[in-house]
């Protein structure tokens, strides 16, 4: 990795962030305390809408379903990058919150969250990306969207 800064490996991948979607009810998309700013759930918005909605195990399959877990930590991101101003800035991932729209038999939901962690893995390494998690079925999310993501991360 080297010291490529995580928006220029945003860059090499080909991944340009969207402006932050807003909010759908009455919250902001980022909160910061200090040293630590809170992101609040984001789904997989693109070109305006919600995409990749359903149930995974019943209309999704574990790829999609971590297409979708990777869109919407891109769109987290560019709510975090809105918030902090550089993601160089990200000392480090500190925990997500991964939510899956979940048959009631589905149980891959750690699998699915992959799509998310990965990229975050690989835009600030190991040392900042890793990062604390939970992985947890739902039986719906609202728009009936696939996944939905929380991050909470340290800045400098």
């Amino acid at each position: 990795m080297g010291s490529e800064t995580p928006e220029a490996r945003l860059a090499a991948l080909g991944i340009t962030l969207p402006d932050p979607n807003p909010p759908v009810g009455n919250y902001v998309a980022a909160v910061t305390v200090g040293n630590v700013v809170f992101v609040s759930g984001h789904g997989p918005f693109q070109d305006g809408e919600y995409i990749f909605r359903g149930k995974l195990g019943r209309d999704l399959d574990v790829t999609t379903g971590q297409q979708s877990a990777r869109l919407t930590i891109i769109n987290l991101l560019a709510s975090l990058k809105a918030e902090v101003g550089d993601l160089d800035r990200v000392k480090r991932v500190v925990k997500l919150l991964v939510l899956v729209n979940s048959d009631p038999e589905f149980a891959e939901q750690p699998m699915v969250a992959n799509g998310a962690s990965d990229l975050l893995v690989e835009l600030f390494g190991e040392d900042r990306g890793r990062h604390a998690r939970s992985a947890i079925g739902t039986g719906a999310l609202p728009m009936g969207i696939s996944v939905e993501i929380e991050g909470i991360f340290e800045v400098g």
